[in-house]
Parts: structure tokens; C-alpha cells; sequence
């Protein structure tokens, strides 16, 4: 590899060995193993990135340096020129050292940085009109106007309380006086205490209304006193609002992304087609600089791949310089029209590979079995493959009524998946999982060695909104996951390992394992949180409960395939 002198040029060169064959295709980008080509010029851009002096960015690759530690997703597209020359491209996501331009990395597709564009003298603007309109707010004036107005709400509340009170004194001492009347006084005088008894039921009616009354007006001069310092709020915030929502618009518009045939379509055109909005970020990627770049230079798209460079993100997954696909909800919808035209590798995500052997079955009675999953087979039907579990123990047990499964296992994790015959067995069964009676034990080969030899895993997890079905770490709005773990062994820099679950989160042995903040080292050949393999190494082994009509301990243990 020839030592890059990378702020030269756009298009960096790659020395390559004659026995490196290009790609048939070009790389689909959402699950892929990088090809050769692609992990030279990673290395290239990686071997600059180690020693650069251009720039100043926190990583957080250095302990020594203060301050906030941003990792970086880098993209390389390896190219062919017009002559026929080979070189890549790089590009970085977002914007790097606070700018969006570096010598030697393609540029953005429209630079929003800068201070002449229409996009920054617009974010100065709504600046201003957020400076202009907490200024108002937090006006002492403006302040007094609110208290008075609540202080007058509370008043007239206490004074009607109290009258109301009152009323309904005055009213039993009026009834009592008809009472006693009627039976001590003569005619003609009871008939006269009955009028003067009205005519003070009268006052009081009209002493509550003029109250009323009253504090109405002065309720109401007082909201008159607030919408003079409201009005020119509210007229601010609306300004502020469409100000806003053109300045998107316009934004969006000067997204411009060509495709391999020629045609050009902006973020509102590609998001209309995917009937979603642009989401806040979108073509700012890696990928979609690397592909207007080689498009609006005639340069011909080879293969691509993505990388992380830096301390991972506390609430995602990602190492230091491992390749990762490109982010689907902005990429996705992007990438999908820039790539027309493209020769690209089939989507391998939603194919399964056919299993046609009979499922293994461990365990069966008259009320429940126990089958051996296999890896890469789904539990129930997906949007796409109807082939399952399910779909089988509908085959095998046509005469079963209910749910059936009584848990799921992830699509490529193997092992014991619990099968209930009847409704009855299935409502036990879930119970004892509710309750947490039921207990389960995993074998999963990490991909590193671990120095603890056992512990709890504590990490909370939601979906990932931007990348299903990838799970966050999320203490804001992540549901509770805990593990229990125990280290087998240690060998050739690998480590076997049992995991206890104590909640059933999707994907939480993965995270858990792979999460920095967890054992931060992913299980062997998980393609979402470490490196594709030849199957993900976790095996669903033991599971324990209590037979739901004998009311015998079943314990059961499936043998682990690797």
C-alpha cells in the first residue's frame, strides 16, 4: 500500500496486487461483506486518519483529551476513472471538526455551514426571533401580567366559595324559620314572613350575580392586560413557525441526488415517493456524498463500504474500525434512487436459506413439546417468509388449539422453543413466564476475551427507530433488561459463556454482550452488533418450568451446535 498524500486530490489512487478481482457487482449497502477493494482503500483512509495533522476532531480515541468524544462513520467508494484507472473516494457523515469540508474527502451536497448561504442567514433569523421572543416571555411586565391575572382567578374562587357558603346558611336558616312559623304564627303573619323570606332569597340571588359580574370584569381587564404582551408573542412564534417550515422546504430542495442514469430527484421528491418525511440529517451520510460525487465526475461506482471511527455512541453499537451497513431511514429511501441504473448485488436481507429437514423435536407428551430451533429460521411468519416454527407445528399438530408457541427466539439464534398443544397449557406455560418461574440458559461464544468471571448485565433497550430492527441502549425510554452472565472458558482469544436472562428483550443477549457499557464484546458472527460469521453463536440450551398437569419440574437441555 503507497503512503497517501491525502489532501492531493478527490480521487485517491490504490496500488493494487494483480491477483485482486474486481466485484462482479456493486455492494448493496445495507448488508454486505466489504469486498478486498473496498477494505484496501478503508485501510488507506484509516492509515491517514492515525497520523493526519489536517484537522482536529475528539474521537475519543485519546484518554488525555478533554471535552466532548465524537466518533465518525467514514465511507469509501472505490471508482474507475474515464482512462480506466482505479482509485476510491471517502467521504465522512455529518459534518467533521465543525466543518464540511476537509481537503481529500469528497464535499457535501449542499454545505450548510455557510455563513453567505441562505440556510444559515435563515438560522440566524429564527435565532434572533427565539432571542427576541424569550426576551418577551421573561419580561418582569409580561411576568406581573400573569401572576395578577391568576391571582384574580383565585380570588374571585375564594370569594364565591365563601358566599356560596353563605347561601346555603342563609337558606337553612330560612327553612327552619318557615317550619317553626308554620306551626306558632297566626295566618296573616306567616304569609308575611313567607314574603319576607322570598324577597331575601331574591337579594341573595342577585348579590351572586352582581358578584359574578364584577369579578368578570375585572378577570377580563386583567386577560385584557396579558393579550397586549401575549399578541405580539404569539404573532413572533407564528412568524417563527413558517419561517421554519420554508426554510426546511427550501433546504430540502437544494438536496439534489443523481442517480447512475442521469436523472436527478431532490429529499421532498425521494421522501414522497417513500410517503415519509425527510428525517432531520438526511444526505448528510457518507454514501450519498460518495455517489454524487463519482456521478457528477464521471467516475464509475465499484464497491463501497462504511466504517466507524472513534469511542462508540453510549447508546449504540458500534467499534472502532469495523465496517458497518448504511442508516435505513434516511439512507435507504436515498440510496434507492442514486443506485438506478447501478448494477447491484441481490438484497440478502428477508432471504432465509431453505431448511426442508424435519424440525428436531427434544421433548413431546400429550400437552406440550419442546423443539430445536435452527439458526437462521424464524419463530413465527415475517413480513416476507412465511416458513417457520409456527407454520410447522401448524403442520405437525393440526388438531392443536391456541397460540401454540409460548415464547420466540431471535431468527438467528438456535435452540429450545417451548410448544403449548392447547389453550389451557399455553395460558399456564406464559404465566410461569410472566412470573418469571420459568427459567432459561444460553451458550454464546463472545468474539474477545472478557476478564469478569460473572455478573449482571443492567442496560435498558428500545428499537432503534432509524434502523430496525437494531435495539438502543435508552434510559430514557427503554424497557428494563437484565443478565445474568458466567464466563465457561477462555480460549484462543474467544470466550464461551452462559447467559441467564432475567427480562426477554429483542436482541438482548446481542446488546448486552456487545454494548460498551455491558461486556463490549459482541457474540461471534453477529451481523448486527460485531462481524457476520458463519452463524450467530447463540444457542437457546436449558430451559426449566413446571409442567402445567403433572406438576412435575421439567428440565430440559438441548445439545449447543458449536
Amino acid at each position: 500500500m503507497h503512503k497517501l498524500n491525502f489532501t492531493d486530490t478527490f480521487f485517491h489512487e490504490l496500488n493494487l496486487d494483480n491477483d485482486v478481482l474486481l466485484p462482479k457487482q456493486f455492494t448493496f449497502p445495507f448488508y454486505y461483506k466489504p469486498h478486498a477493494l473496498s477494505v484496501l482503500a478503508a485501510q488507506d483512509l484509516q492509515a491517514y486518519l492515525e497520523t493526519q495533522t489536517d484537522f482536529v476532531h475528539n474521537f475519543g480515541l485519546d484518554a488525555t483529551v478533554k471535552g466532548l468524544q465524537i466518533g465518525k462513520m467514514f465511507g469509501v467508494m472505490v471508482v474507475r476513472d474515464k482512462n480506466g484507472n482505479l482509485g476510491y473516494l471517502a467521504a465522512f457523515s455529518g459534518k467533521l471538526a465543525e466543518s464540511n469540508y476537509h481537503s481529500g474527502f469528497v464535499p457535501t451536497v449542499y454545505d450548510t455551514l455557510d455563513e453567505n448561504g441562505f440556510y444559515k442567514k435563515g438560522e440566524a433569523e429564527l435565532n434572533r426571533l427565539n432571542a427576541e421572543i424569550e426576551a418577551l416571555e421573561t419580561a418582569p411586565d409580561f411576568g406581573e401580567a400573569q401572576r395578577f391575572l391568576k391571582q384574580c382567578e383565585l380570588d374571585y374562587d375564594t370569594e364565591l366559595k365563601a358566599f356560596k357558603t353563605k347561601l346555603k346558611v342563609a337558606k337553612k336558616a330560612r327553612k327552619l324559620q318557615r317550619e317553626t312559623a308554620l306551626k306558632e304564627m297566626p295566618t296573616e303573619a306567616y304569609e308575611n314572613l313567607i314574603e319576607d323570606l322570598k324577597n331575601q332569597s331574591i337579594y341573595y340571588h342577585f348579590r351572586l350575580k352582581d358578584l359574578k359580574t364584577d369579578w368578570g370584569a375585572k378577570i377580563e381587564k386583567a386577560k385584557g392586560k396579558l393579550d397586549k404582551f401575549i399578541a405580539p408573542i404569539e404573532a413572533l412564534k407564528e412568524k417563527r413557525t413558517n419561517l421554519s417550515a420554508t426554510l426546511q422546504k427550501r433546504l430540502h430542495e437544494q438536496y439534489r441526488f443523481l442517480n447512475a442514469e442521469g436523472d436527478t430527484k431532490d429529499l421532498l421528491d425521494i421522501f414522497k415517493d417513500a410517503m415519509v418525511p425527510p428525517p432531520a440529517g438526511s444526505g448528510e451520510c457518507a454514501a450519498p456524498k460518495l455517489f454524487q460525487y463519482a456521478y457528477e465526475n464521471a467516475l464509475k461506482p465499484i464497491a463501497m463500504a462504511e466504517f466507524w471511527w472513534g469511542a462508540s455512541p453510549k447508546s449504540e453499537v458500534r467499534k472502532h474500525k469495523q465496517f458497518y451497513p448504511s442508516c435505513r431511514s434516511k439512507c435507504e429511501p436515498i440510496l434507492g434512487h442514486m443506485m438506478q441504473g447501478l448494477d447491484v448485488e441481490e438484497s440478502p436481507i428477508g432471504a432465509v436459506a431453505d431448511y426442508n429437514a424435519p424440525l428436531d423435536i427434544v421433548y413431546e407428551d400429550d400437552y406440550l413439546l419442546l423443539v430445536n430451533k435452527p439458526h437462521e429460521f424464524l419463530s413465527v411468519p415475517g413480513k416476507h417468509i412465511q416458513e417457520s416454527v409456527l407454520t410447522r407445528m401448524k403442520r405437525y399438530l393440526p388438531k392443536a388449539k391456541g397460540p401454540l408457541l409460548v415464547h420466540r427466539l431471535d431468527m438467528s439464534t438456535s435452540g429450545l422453543l417451548l410448544v403449548a398443544k392447547n389453550e389451557k397449557t399455553h395460558k399456564n406455560l406464559q404465566k410461569q413466564f410472566i412470573n418469571r418461574t420459568i427459567k432459561k440458559r444460553y451458550v454464546a461464544i463472545l468474539d474477545g476475551e472478557i476478564t469478569s468471571a460473572k455478573g449482571v448485565i443492567d442496560l435498558p433497550l428500545r428499537v432503534d427507530l432509524d434502523n430496525r430492527p437494531q435495539q438502543l441502549v435508552c434510559y430514557e425510554h427503554g424497557k428494563p433488561a437484565q443478565t445474568k452472565f458466567e464466563v465457561v472458558s477462555v480460549q484462543n482469544g474467544k470466550t464461551r459463556i452462559n447467559f441467564y436472562p432475567i427480562t426477554g428483550r429483542t436482541h438482548q443477549l446481542r446488546v448486552h454482550a456487545a454494548h460498551v457499557d455491558g461486556l463490549n464484546t459482541p457474540i461471534l458472527g453477529d451481523d448486527l452488533y460485531g462481524v457476520k460469521g458463519a452463524r450467530l453463536c447463540l444457542h437457546a440450551e436449558r430451559i426449566a418450568f413446571t409442567h402445567p398437569v403433572t406438576q412435575e419440574t421439567m428440565d430440559v437441555v438441548c445439545e449447543v451446535p458449536f
